[in-house]
């Protein structure tokens, strides 16, 4: 018999020389069954310097969020090094290593993916997308930043409302948060 699957998130950031935004749906799905339609998945850190969105299991979301937000707290100044310390440890302790989740983490100079793989990618074009909608979230941001003079947060909007349209572990109740870029 097969585990039952929970599906529950579409992430995307956007930077742009005007700024940084960070959205999701609300979304939770269990197996074919919307359990609930709007969760917050992203966080403010560190007095709102530092935004998260997270993807995957919601329990171990919440786990590696509040290491990150210590992380954050023992490296003020250097959000990379943050999230490279997580990674750091996300992939080699023994506990953590279990934990199912992807976090994207921003702030006025950085945005970042950190995954339990130890990865810490910083994108190249300033768009991240992860969870079920992540790709396609992603890809009209793309088509959204190379065609208009839309500001991120905007971008963020139209680009969760496209992945609303495709993705059925996407809907359209969205938290969008921005930070000015330096």
């Amino acid at each position: 018999m097969r585990e039952p699957l929970w599906r529950s998130t579409t992430i995307l950031t956007v930077r742009t020389a005007a700024g940084v935004a960070i959205g999701g749906d609300g979304q939770v799905t269990f197996n074919n069954t919307v359990m609930k339609a709007d969760t917050r998945k992203i966080r403010k850190l560190s007095d709102g310097k530092v935004l998260c969105g997270f993807a995957g299991s919601t329990a171990d979301a919440f786990a590696l969020l509040e290491r990150f937000e210590a992380k954050v707290k023992d490296f003020p100044a250097n959000l990379a090094r943050a999230a490279t310390e997580l990674a750091r440890e996300w992939r080699t302790d023994r506990a953590l290593r279990r934990l199912e989740a992807m976090l994207v983490v921003v702030n006025e100079d950085t945005s970042l993916l950190v995954s339990g793989t130890g990865d810490v990618v910083l994108p190249t074009d300033g768009v991240i997308g992860i969870g079920s909608g992540g790709q396609y979230a992603a890809a009209a941001a793309k088509a959204l930043m190379r065609n208009t003079d839309l500001p991120p947060g905007e971008i963020v909007r139209k680009a969760l409302s496209i992945a609303a349209e495709i993705d059925v572990y996407t809907n359209e109740n969205l938290i969008v948060e921005e930070l000015p870029c330096r």
